[in-house]
């Protein structure tokens, strides 16, 4: 693969915010236009119209088209030609870069990289933006297409920037928001395509090749791992398996979701708490609220389905139950099975990846506690308060699903974690052959430890120890990292998590297998605690975090 020798970037919404207050205060211009069109709404009611035409992932243009032709009968043409010119009008008041924009562009200087900008709007107010954010001392060259003169949209400012450095498509990183404008235009012409998950076009699906990015990401600074991908020939999208259950599967699948199109979560069934609980008892399915959580983390779909999917009720005799388990519990039942089902799910949810049981046969996750004690199903496995746990195992021997198996096979890097050690992470691998493939896999397994203890799971326990747990079961020698937090927990939060009988997990790397590469790194998520309703909370992993430091796993093994 050629190496990158230039960046081409948009500028709305990809080196700066567009989205907030200016695009607000424009599209309330366009709507006061319109409504003086129709005479029969008012701008808020345009507002609401207008916002419903976003929410379907329309540019401005097309927007303000359909808006003027719901509402403004006749006139509608020249409605919006008025309300776009209104948009595009106005003073653009205080913006300010993404705070990883300098720094970016700042290392592409470093490394030679040649910087162009290629925006499009109308030129004053374009060029206005450029001057107010002093990008003009950034880039090497500027273009601009003004919306007002026409002219085919920038494909002709490519072809010119690049006859300019010389290069060839195959050199240029075309960075942008809009798969349907600069995404497209650059894929045309062959460049390589970066799509920024910012503003309002961040949940636009592609309609054709053309708009399929060769990658995403969520922040600028996030490029670099692109272009040191690119540039040590690795695969755009490597083959990944993550492997768990819980709120930390999720959390794994989400970060690298925009890094890799080639993932699969591969997600424990012995959930028997709560809605999942009392919908495989009454109706004879697999639990469904782990794989639920892996489906949404993995969608690319519209937010307002994702809600609705996650959507629980309060009350009444649905009490309980997520809106997401009865979908997938009535697809098992519609399409003849549940593995049918969880396709059918992913393919209305537009999942990148897959997400697969680690076996279709109905199981529950058992323990022996250290007096002898046998307690059964999840629910009680995970309880505080009781002995420590000697041993966990599956009340059936179950076969593994075949895709997940061919998944083990295929992976190039194994996820195992974080979560619930013998809830979330050890049944997937007490279900037969799981182990025996992970063991057999030329994949590089990483271990992701969890930054708490969890009452009743693994009150006291090390980090060598949650190592060594797992390997009791996959065998010894087979993990070749554990990743793990190193940055300090505020007090008080750490007090919050004490007096939940939560305490962080002691680092004793000294005691780790020497097969094993310790890594830490600071991983912890600012923010409010993380709770999945009624069970064992724990801090999470920040994604972006997490993501970086497995992509810099991914790069020292040369996968």
């Amino acid at each position: 693969m050629s190496r990158i020798k230039a960046v081409f970037f948009d500028l709305d919404d990809t080196l700066f915010d567009c989205s907030g207050q200016l695009a607000r205060t424009a599209r309330r211009r366009a709507a006061q236009v319109i409504a003086k069109y129709s005479r029969k709404y008012d701008v808020s009611s345009v507002m609401k119209i207008m916002e419903q035409y976003y929410g379907r992932g329309l540019s401005t243009s097309e927007v303000i088209k359909k808006t003027c032709k719901k509402i403004c009968d006749s006139n509608h043409s020249l409605c919006a030609v008025k309300a776009m010119t209104a948009y595009n009008s106005g003073k653009v008041g205080n913006i300010h870069l993404f705070p990883d924009a300098l720094p970016l562009l700042s290392e592409l200087k470093k490394r030679k990289i040649s910087t162009v900008l290629i925006t499009s709007g109308i030129f004053s107010r374009q060029m206005e933006k450029i001057k107010k954010l002093k990008l003009d001392k950034w880039m090497d060259l500027i273009f601009v297409h003004d919306i007002e003169t026409g002219g085919e949209y920038k494909s002709e400012y490519f072809r010119e920037a690049m006859r300019k450095l010389s290069v060839k498509p195959s050199e240029v990183l075309n960075v942008g928001d809009r798969i349907r404008q600069e995404i497209r235009s650059g894929n045309q012409l062959g460049m390589i395509s970066v799509r920024i998950l910012k503003g309002n076009y961040k949940n636009q699906k592609p309609r054709d090749h053309f708009e399929e990015p060769d990658f995403e990401i969520n922040n600028l600074s996030e490029l670099l791992d692109v272009i040191n991908q690119i540039h040590l020939g690795r695969s755009a999208h490597p083959d990944i398996v993550a492997i768990g259950g819980g709120t930390g599967l999720p959390m794994v699948l989400s970060a690298l979701k925009q890094y890799s199109r080639n993932i699969t979560g591969i997600v424990t069934v012995t959930d028997s708490g709560r809605s999942s609980g009392l919908l495989r008892k009454e109706l004879k399915i697999l639990p469904p609220g782990d794989l639920r959580n892996c489906l949404v983390a993995l969608s690319d779909s519209e937010e307002l389905l994702l809600k609705l999917f996650q959507y629980r009720f309060d009350k009444g005799g649905l009490e309980g139950h997520s809106l997401g388990n009865l979908f997938l519990a009535a697809l098992a039942k519609i399409t003849g099975s549940f593995e049918q089902g969880i396709k059918e799910a992913s393919r209305i949810l537009a999942i990148r990846g897959r997400v697969i049981p680690s076996t279709l046969q109905d199981t529950h996750v058992c323990c022996e506690l250290s007096d002898g004690t046998i307690l059964e199903e999840e629910f009680n496995v995970r309880k505080p308060g009781k002995l420590p746990i000697r041993r966990v195992f599956l009340r059936d021997d179950v076969a593994p699903s075949p895709d997940a198996l061919e998944a083990i096979k295929e992976a190039k890097l194994i996820v195992i974690g974080p979560g619930s050690l013998y809830t979330s992470i050890i049944p997937n691998l007490l279900v037969r052959g799981i182990s025996e493939a992970i063991r057999n896999s030329r994949a590089i397994k990483v271990y992701l430890a969890n930054i708490m203890t969890q009452p009743g799971q693994t009150d006291g326990m090390s980090l060598s120890q949650h190592v060594l747990e797992v390997e009791k079961y996959i065998g010894s020698g087979v993990l070749h990292y554990v990743v793990f937090n190193n940055s300090v927990i505020p007090p008080a939060i750490r007090k919050q998590y004490e007096k939940e009988g939560a305490y962080i997990i002691k680092h004793d790397i000294d005691k780790l297998p020497s097969t094993i590469i310790p890594i830490g790194r600071d991983l912890y998520e600012r923010g409010d605690k993380q709770i999945l309703w009624h069970k064992q909370f724990l801090l999470r992993h920040d994604p972006s975090k997490l993501r970086r430091t497995l992509i810099e796993i991914i790069e020292k093994s040369e996968i």
